[in-house]
């Protein structure tokens, strides 16, 4: 079936219109005007907005009461940074001090145990010599002694050897004769 037609095919033609539903008169776009012309009026009718301006109003007052007390914090802490800044630079500089004083004691000390133990080395060195001289005296008194008794024992025996009793008569007495006359004057 090979049939060639020119034949049109024709749609069928819908005029149909859409129509807008409608109530009392006014469409929904006025409706939905009106609802918001009224919920606007009880709005402020209800005075909503002097209610959002209160609240935001004490809001502000809350957040500026909180910076003020966060400035009032802040200026307390940087007067105790600085407070101790001042503090811990006292201590150090007391530290620095400290630490001159006992240095100026150390060397105080080194000296006066340098100087002391000078001194006691003069004075131990003088004991010494005072020792030694002392010891030198009574080794020469001691050889001394040594010498003249050994002097008067050789002369008692040159004297004995020279001598007999003839001969120390007459010394015998003139030595009483002195020792008389002697005691008549006093």
């Amino acid at each position: 079936m090979n049939t060639s037609t020119n034949a049109t095919v024709e749609q069928p033609a819908t005029a149909e219109h859409h129509v807008d539903p409608t109530a009392l008169g006014l469409n929904a776009t006025a409706w939905v005007a009106l609802a918001m012309i009224v919920v606007i009026a009880l709005m402020l009718w209800k005075k909503v907005p002097g209610v959002i301006g209160s609240a935001l109003d004490k809001k502000i007052a809350s957040i500026k009461a909180q910076l003020d007390e966060a400035a009032t914090l802040r200026a307390e802490a940087e007067g105790l940074k600085r407070e101790y800044e001042a503090k811990s630079a006292a201590a150090a500089r007391e530290a620095e001090e400290m630490l001159t004083h006992a240095r100026e004691e150390a060397e105080g000390i080194v000296a006066k145990a340098k100087t002391d133990a000078s001194a006691l080395i003069e004075r131990r060195a003088r004991m010494a010599q005072d020792k030694l001289a002392a010891a030198e005296r009574a080794a020469i008194a001691e050889i001394r002694a040594k010498v003249a008794s050994a002097a008067t024992a050789a002369a008692a025996a040159l004297i004995e050897a020279g001598h007999d009793k003839a001969a120390d008569k007459p010394i015998v007495d003139q030595a009483i004769a002195s020792i008389g006359a002697a005691a008549r004057l006093n």
